[in-house]
């Protein structure tokens, strides 16, 4: 797959240093990416005239018009289907997903036509398209509302797959999303949706697939992805009062895995707790543990241990602060670790 660049200007992104939400950085970045290319479209159910049920894209539809911000039946199939269709014709289309649970009738596109098409044709077409999907438990959701799917398309070749956990990388993942010839799942923390940050849209963004450390540390590392970051730092920052010192990694990609600053943070500090709200069983959290085993097995002073979801389907609301991993289970992973 070609890679990614981020080599267009953002003329309609704000000039100064703003304190956004992540739902407003990932419309600024929408609308960035709008203005710089009318080859990029809006489309999904309810994104025009409502914003979206989280108001993700409010006021584009108004701003770029109904031929560019297009509301769709209620038929993820048929979403999916259009952009690729689209995508083939030089379009950049963006596909949002009311919430995660409702992607599995769009699968069949996306692991069949949109992550093949191009190894199929030997890299005549590509599918510069990019598919939103809020994900994760935290709001008290009914069923098919809080799920994390990532590890289904992060193990489908021919996808991309990005989470941000912030509204810095929400800005500019966005439209490096939207940049690349490669389709790519981009997973929103949606509980994390109305968290503010700084917001430099002057500054030069991160590379979309690499990974970064957020808190540095020398007792143990924790690796962590989208909605599960702010409970990974704020693991750090309780361990830290007891005189414990903890690395956090922001993993960012997906599918590829950039695990090179992990290895390194590992080798630093021996051990390793990788925190993920997604069930354990055949996972990313997984993955990450079974190379980081492999690479760094000398420098390994304990486990590799997960915090995870439990392998159950996701329980009704009244029940989800008793699936989703919280500080406790972090910081009782870490006393695990440490005590080996």
């Amino acid at each position: 797959m070609a890679a990614p660049t981020m080599n267009r200007p953002t003329s309609g992104a704000p000039a100064a240093v703003q304190t956004l939400t992540i739902a407003k950085a990932i419309n600024n970045g929408l609308r960035a990416a709008m203005e710089a290319n009318p080859k990029v479209l809006v489309m999904g159910e309810d994104v025009g005239k409502l914003g979206g049920v989280f108001r993700i894209t409010d006021g584009l539809q108004k701003d770029f018009g109904e031929q560019r911000v297009l509301d769709t039946p209620l038929s993820e199939s048929g979403i999916i289907g259009t952009a690729v269709g689209l995508a083939i014709r030089g379009y950049r289309p963006v596909c949002e997903i009311q919430f995660e649970g409702f992607i599995f009738p769009g699968f069949d596109q996306i692991v069949s036509q949109v992550a093949k098409l191009h190894a199929r044709t030997q890299g005549k077409l590509k599918l510069p398209m990019v598919i939103r999907v809020p994900f994760g438990g935290g709001i008290g959701a009914v069923e098919h509302h809080s799920e994390s799917p990532e590890s289904y398309f992060a193990h489908t070749a021919g996808l991309r797959v990005v989470a941000c956990s912030n509204p810095a990388d929400a800005y500019w993942m966005i439209q490096q999303a939207i940049d690349s010839d490669d389709p790519v799942l981009f997973f929103e923390p949606k509980r994390r949706y109305y968290e503010k940050g700084e917001v430099d849209t002057t500054a030069a963004p991160v590379p979309l697939h690499s990974s970064r450390v957020l808190r540095t540390g020398t007792d143990a590392t924790l690796v962590a992805y989208g909605p599960m970051v702010r409970v990974s730092l704020d693991a750090a920052a309780a361990a830290a009062e007891e005189g414990r010192s903890l690395e956090v990694v922001d993993l960012r990609t997906l599918s590829p895995l950039d695990l090179a600053p992990v290895y390194d943070s590992v080798r630093r500090t021996g051990r390793l707790v990788v925190v993920s709200e997604a069930p354990g069983e055949s996972s990313i959290a997984s993955e990450i543990a079974a190379k980081v085993q492999q690479e760094c097995f000398y420098s390994l002073e304990a486990p590799v241990l997960r915090v995870t979801g439990f392998d159950t389907p996701y329980p009704p609301a009244k029940l989800e602060e008793e699936f989703l991993p919280d500080l406790d289970r972090v910081l009782h992973a870490v006393d695990r670790s440490l005590a080996w």
